[in-house]
């Protein structure tokens, strides 16, 4: 396996403790080594966990507290500062053969005000770039995501579109994604966690420890996965789910103490705690709720959508394999944080 020599963006955030532990650039994992305590021992801080989860995407779909004993792992040791600059995007052109349409005000993921444009964006490009026969594309800013997959994508305005989770379609093949839109392999894998009161945390070791809680979740955001793999905490009512209009405000009924926990995604949840200045009083629990893909869609009546869906996969498998794939993660990472840090 190579050597990622990466600056990462927890890293800049939490400091380096003084230098008290060795980082090994390339581990092996130990018997009884989680990502958790791989993270303590050799960055300083188990809430570090995911800066490993992301360089390592083979980890990806994966347990965090199950990993294969001898496997080698890349650790994203600190190095030198790194200036935030986005890759070139020579194949990105106003007449291309492919348009792709995205939204704005998702960061780190998609924000035109990011380099590269956000994270899955340029893994979007770099992914391009790899494919057999790289064809040219275009991208299109609809910042009202309602509009994507209808009508923009199922009246073939455009080709494709990103970044989208893609529902239990196995369990549930009559949902409307899974009925109506073919999903390219995972971008990245995204995590959702329960971020809680310091004051009176819940406690997530086990499915049950949630059973009667009151879990706060923005308007609009999934749900499905509080069901998926026979957990039923909808379906059979072993929850309370609480939408509120924004994360901000699932956040304030956290501190009022009406609802029990806030699942997010951990950069909404991290961004919005930091920002709020949060830190000393709402903490995030390791254990994740549920992790979900981010992928490509294109329409199942795309004439075509078979052809480029092989062609994308093709490219994110190779990307996957590269130095650049974790370069581009980390590389967000590390603006992520530093935004947070100014």
């Amino acid at each position: 396996m190579k050597t990622y020599p990466l600056l990462t963006a927890a890293v800049l955030q939490f400091g380096l403790a003084g230098g008290a532990w060795a980082c090994q650039p390339n581990y092996i994992v130990k018997d009884g080594d989680t990502l958790f305590t791989i993270a303590e021992e050799q960055l300083g801080d188990l809430t570090k966990w995911s800066l490993i989860f992301y360089n390592n995407p083979e980890l990806q779909g994966g347990s965090l507290l199950d990993v294969a004993v001898g496997k080698e792992l890349v650790i994203p040791c600190p190095a030198g500062s790194v200036v935030v600059e986005a890759d070139p995007t020579p194949l990105q052109q106003v007449d291309a053969e492919l348009t792709l349409v995205t939204g704005s005000n998702y960061a780190p993921f998609t924000d035109r005000g990011w380099p590269g444009n956000g994270m899955v964006t340029e893994l979007v490009n770099a992914a391009f770039e790899e494919t057999p026969e790289p064809v040219t594309f275009a991208i299109v800013w609809e910042d009202d995501w309602s509009q994507h997959l209808n009508p923009m994508l199922e009246e073939k305005v455009v080709d494709m579109g990103f970044p989208w989770y893609r529902p239990n379609c196995e369990a549930n093949p009559s949902q409307y994604r899974c009925a109506n839109f073919h999903f390219s392999d995972p971008l990245l894998d995204l995590v959702m966690l329960f971020f809680v009161n310091t004051d009176n945390p819940m406690r997530f070791e086990t499915d049950n420890d949630v059973f009667g809680k009151n879990i706060c979740r923005p308007k609009g955001f999934l749900t499905y996965d509080l069901d998926q793999d026979g957990r039923n905490w909808l379906a059979d009512e072993l929850i309370t789910l609480t939408v509120a209009p924004t994360a901000e405000a699932c956040f304030d009924l956290l501190l009022e103490g009406k609802v029990d926990a806030v699942s997010v995604n951990e950069f909404l949840g991290t961004e919005i705690t930091y920002n709020r200045g949060l830190n000393d009083q709402v903490s995030a629990l390791p254990k994740p709720v549920s992790i979900q893909g981010l992928h490509v869609v294109i329409s199942k009546r795309h004439w075509r959508g078979t052809t480029h869906l092989y062609r994308f996969n093709a490219g994110l498998a190779a990307l996957k394999q590269s130095d650049r794939y974790n370069e581009i993660v980390s590389r967000h990472l590390n603006y992520f944080w530093e935004r947070l840090k100014g």
